[in-house]
């Protein structure tokens, strides 16, 4: 399918004046301000939800769905847990194409599970994956499947990592083409600390296991980008000295690199803007599918962590207000990295590919 966008109207929505009491950092010292154009919205994939996105090797963007048939499919019409597509080209006039799984898919799957993180390091995509089994303990377990052949086929790790542990829905964050521009040769994994799967979310079309956990904690792991597949090479975020990060292979050892008492979504998104030199960290807040959205940035992985939004009601008037995950497009960022691309998803009405077109405000 292709997208062609013409842009009549322009609604911006400013929305940095809200600012939550509760925001558990300060305003970022770098984005002063965001905007969202809410004329550019798009809405695909009807019935597909999630769509975390990663710019490959090839110049083309892979994204993951779950629960629907992809691109052209709705939620019955090539229905797959879990779906793999390619887009091409720029924001407002790309095609996209069902990769793995889903609607008149270049190959087919049956797999059961989801994917809130994936990424395209050296020509081969990787993507954390969890909820096998969807009916009882979804969150027992989450190992990485890779791909050398552009998601045509997937292969998966013979380890994993556990609730047991403590360790739920790992997303990796996303730098620019096929990895380019990354700070070091490091891949970072942000995990999010399982709490229960209770919670006091009262959302419309409620799934009861799927609640912000709180206390929200997220905990870091950092792997060479050559040895991602090895268990035993990955260390964990253990807090700093004189401001250098401690790294150490005992998971027990682990302190969280982010912290909300009003808690952290069942997933979380993490990318790179190389031209704004921050890291953005997308996730829920209090409640989950509430449109809770918090952005936050910093200039390490690890923190420090300033705040960009704390919204209790993202999309307000224009949208219902349902929504659960977002994250941006590296490819689609503007030269000056301040103009985005945010690609969003949420329940019901919100329950498809969402994308819409943002501005940074910053002093420079």
């Amino acid at each position: 399918m292709s997208v062609k966008l013409s842009i009549i109207i322009l609604l911006i929505a400013n929305a940095t004046i809200v600012y939550s009491q509760n925001m558990p950092y300060p305003p970022s010292p770098v984005v002063k301000n965001i905007e969202f154009d809410w004329s550019t919205h798009i809405s695909l994939a009807p019935g597909s939800d999630n769509w975390p996105i990663t710019w490959a090797d090839d110049n083309k963007q892979y994204t993951v769905w779950g629960d629907g048939g992809g691109f052209d499919g709705t939620n019955k019409l090539g229905r797959s847990s879990i779906g793999v597509a390619r887009l091409e080209g720029n924001w407002d006039d790309f095609k996209a194409f069902n990769v793995w799984g889903g609607h008149n898919s270049e190959n087919n799957n049956n797999l059961i599970a989801k994917s809130y993180g994936i990424i395209s390091i050296d020509g081969i995509l990787y993507m954390w994956c969890g909820m096998f089994q969807t009916d009882e303990d979804q969150f027992d377990q989450a190992k990485i499947a890779y791909s050398d052949n552009h998601g045509a086929t997937w292969e998966f790790v013979d380890w994993n990592f556990t609730r047991e542990e403590g360790i739920m829905m790992p997303t990796v964050c996303n730098f620019d083409k096929n990895y380019e521009n990354a700070k070091d040769d490091f891949v970072y994994t942000y995990l999010i600390r399982f709490q229960s799967y209770e919670g006091p979310d009262n959302y419309e079309d409620k799934v009861d296991w799927l609640n912000c956990q709180k206390p929200g904690l997220i905990d870091l792991a950092r792997v060479h980008k050559d040895s991602i597949l090895v268990q035993n090479a990955y260390s964990f975020f253990g807090g700093t000295n004189n401001d250098k990060p401690i790294w150490t292979k005992n998971l027990n050892e682990r302190l969280p690199v982010f912290e909300n008492p009003d808690g952290v979504g069942w997933s979380i998104n993490v990318s790179y803007n190389s031209k704004l030199e921050r890291y953005f960290l997308t996730t829920e807040h209090t409640e989950s599918h509430r449109g809770n959205l918090g952005i936050f940035d910093a200039p390490e992985p690890w923190g420090p962590w300033t705040t960009v939004l704390y919204d209790n009601s993202w999309g307000e008037g224009f949208i219902p207000l349902n929504t659960f995950y977002w994250n941006f497009a590296n490819k689609w960022l503007s030269k000056d990295g301040k103009n985005f691309s945010l690609i969003f998803t949420g329940r019901k009405e919100n329950d498809s590919f969402n994308l819409i077109r943002g501005k940074f405000i910053t002093d420079k």
